[in-house]
């Protein structure tokens, strides 16, 4: 088998493996948007499906059952038949819609109204769902002591409906005197404001405790992986806890306690958040808890509270429930001193790079109306940043193409003596003045953006179902349209492996394009690696965002730009320089001045040429 053959196989075989390689790595590390699934609201659940019973743990203690004062377990159901069940305030506001069971005072019916389940759906988002369904999920505030409500309690609105202008108080008196009280306000956006309030009535002080919790059957359709935590989270004694609180470390090594004053607890999804916000400047016990069933929980205890006899106890809650818009995070943490709330988003490492790359995407994209152009202008910013080191980059490459005949006269010259070889190219670098390793700064620089890019348009909830032009209707999902069948004309689904969009198809052509204005590797297998190194992108960057692959292509297309404006500053001389065959050291030779300008003609015998005499006047006639 020749070399070249042999140096083909292998570069193949590489390319296999990074291929392969980095779709067991991206699958595990990199998650791309899955479509979501719309799932009638009227359709049965199956009936083999768990229930759910709250509270699953004592709020601030060990995993329990049920309290028996809880009641039976519903069985699965149509959750408009389980809703019926019980007596129920409605909410509605701009952006939120459902009820309040008022059997526990229970935030377990609500739905984001501005969010659509699907690309051009109508079925909205559903946050919470009352227990008895398939995707119990809900929220609830109480107090912990003698005389405090049981986890069934009936409470009595003095309104049927909570609005943003119409704040709605609930009831309940004990049979020892105490009357307990929750005010419920909520704004027009996503934050439920809950005054807990405790009267004694009675002729001894009492001691009681508010809790709350967040409450769930399943881990929902999102996983938890390396770059983005889903499940329990939250931030006390001004930390963030999310290590070991995602679903599967609960269930194996248990429930997780924190002590802390104030802070926020809750259960994060990709966009969606529900967030318990207790008194911030009293005391809590938090727990995190796992039960058998596919039950997770999580819940504070506030420290006691001495109501004394004809007095009065008053504690202030706040329960977020609605989509992670950084600006309302930073809004209400600002607000009401809810410490890094901001953190809900799964920002990752590059939180100091993504946070800006977020805000600035933004703010293009309130400028102009348009994500795919806010990409695209973005783009253009940041290859302006980098220009003075780009500029650097591609006139170190177009001076390395004038020098390449000369390195590999070089390299065939001292094909046995590879350190001689490389002593005469690093004096030949030295003497053109070359850097080598001038283009890899900018992919340096560039690569914490990329990764940027990619978490804003991975976590960030501005950033769903966002369309470009023509056939791009969501920049966060991946290209839709692919050539394989006929753009969508033939009725077959190729399978993803190979269903390549039309995107990633450009990115792979202008990658290859811009290869081709680049020096051609000496070394064979690098040759043919890099020839194949367009095309293996492409596929690997198919099921990415295409917003994404909409800024790889665009970014390709301004270094093409750049290098063709560098190869038109540095042409290729007119005629070889005449030591390209036989290859000299250079330490004597003074740089290339210009690539413009044409080398003399060595004299046939290798001396120095004979200076010339002046110039005779020709005689006059």
């Amino acid at each position: 088998m020749s070399q070249e053959n042999r140096n083909m196989i292998l570069a193949v075989l590489l390319s296999a493996v990074v291929l392969i390689g980095w779709t067991l790595i991206s699958d595990r590390f990199l998650p791309q948007s899955e479509p979501a699934v719309e799932t009638p609201a009227t359709a049965p659940l199956p009936a083999t499906a768990a229930t759910a019973t709250a509270p699953v743990a004592t709020p601030g203690g060990a995993v329990a059952p049920a309290p028996a004062a809880a009641g039976v377990p519903l069985p699965p159901a149509r959750r408009a038949e389980v809703l019926a069940r019980s007596p129920r305030l409605v909410i509605e506001t701009p952006r939120l819609r459902g009820s309040v069971n008022l059997v526990g005072a229970r935030f377990d019916d609500l739905v984001l109204t501005t969010y659509k389940q699907v690309l051009g759906g109508t079925e909205p988002i559903r946050l919470f769902s009352p227990s008895g369904t398939q995707d119990a999920y809900f929220a609830q505030f109480g107090w912990s002591g003698a005389g405090a409500p049981p986890i069934d309690a009936r409470w009595t609105p003095n309104a049927d409906k909570l609005t943003p202008t119409q704040p709605v108080t609930l009831s309940w008196m004990s049979p020892n005197g105490l009357i307990f009280e929750q005010r419920l306000e909520v704004d027009k956006d996503f934050l439920f404001t809950v005054r807990q309030r405790v009267i004694n009535a009675g002729s001894r002080t009492v001691a009681v405790q508010p809790w709350g919790l967040v409450s769930r059957l399943g881990e929902g359709v999102e996983k938890n992986s390396f770059n983005m935590h889903v499940g329990p989270l939250g931030v006390l004694g001004g930390t963030l806890k999310d290590s070991g609180l995602d679903y599967e470390s609960l269930r194996d090594d248990g429930a997780q306690r924190f002590a802390s004053t104030g802070g926020w607890l809750g259960m994060t999804e990709k966009y969606w958040l529900a967030a318990l916000v207790p008194d911030q400047t009293r005391k809590l016990q938090a727990n995190f808890a796992a039960a058998s069933g596919n039950l997770y929980q999580v819940d504070y205890l506030g420290e006691p509270l001495a109501v004394p006899a004809g007095g009065s106890a008053e504690t202030l809650q706040r329960l977020f429930a609605g989509a992670k818009e950084v600006p309302l995070l930073d809004r209400y943490r600002d607000q009401f001193g809810i410490p890094r709330l901001d953190r809900a988003v799964s920002w990752g490492w590059f939180e100091v790079i993504a946070q800006p790359i977020f805000r600035l995407l933004d703010w293009l994209f309130r400028m102009t109306g348009n994500f795919g152009v806010a990409i695209i202008i973005l783009t253009i910013i940041v290859r302006a940043a980098l220009f003075p080191i780009a500029n650097k980059q591609y006139e170190s490459m177009a001076k390395m193409r004038i020098v390449a005949p000369r390195m590999k006269a070089i390299q065939e010259r001292n094909k046995d003596d590879k350190l001689k070889a490389q002593q005469e190219m690093m004096a030949l670098y030295k003497a053109e003045k070359v850097n080598p390793l001038a283009g890899c700064l900018p992919l340096v620089l560039q690569i914490p953006i990329f990764y940027a890019l990619y978490k804003t348009l991975l976590v960030s909830t501005e950033m769903r179902h966002q369309p470009f032009f023509l056939w791009i209707k969501d920049l966060s999902a991946p290209d839709p349209v692919t050539p394989l069948n006929l753009f969508g004309l033939i009725d077959w689904q190729p399978p993803s492996l190979i269903a390549i969009g039309v995107l990633p198809i450009l990115l792979g052509v202008t990658m290859w394009l811009q290869q081709r204005m680049n020096p051609t590797p000496l070394d064979p297998v690098q040759k043919q690696v890099f020839a194949i190194m367009p095309w293996m992108f492409m596929f690997i960057m198919a099921p990415f965002a295409a917003g994404l692959q909409l800024y790889w292509t665009v970014n390709n297309l301004v270094s093409i730009g750049q290098q063709w404006y560098m190869l038109r500053k540095f042409p290729m001389p007119a005629t070889p320089p005449a030591d390209a065959t036989t290859g000299p050291l250079l330490s004597d030779k003074p740089p290339l001045k210009s690539a413009n300008v044409k080398s003399a003609k060595a004299p046939s015998d290798g001396l120095p040429p004979k200076p010339r005499g002046p110039r005779s006047r020709p005689r006059a006639k």
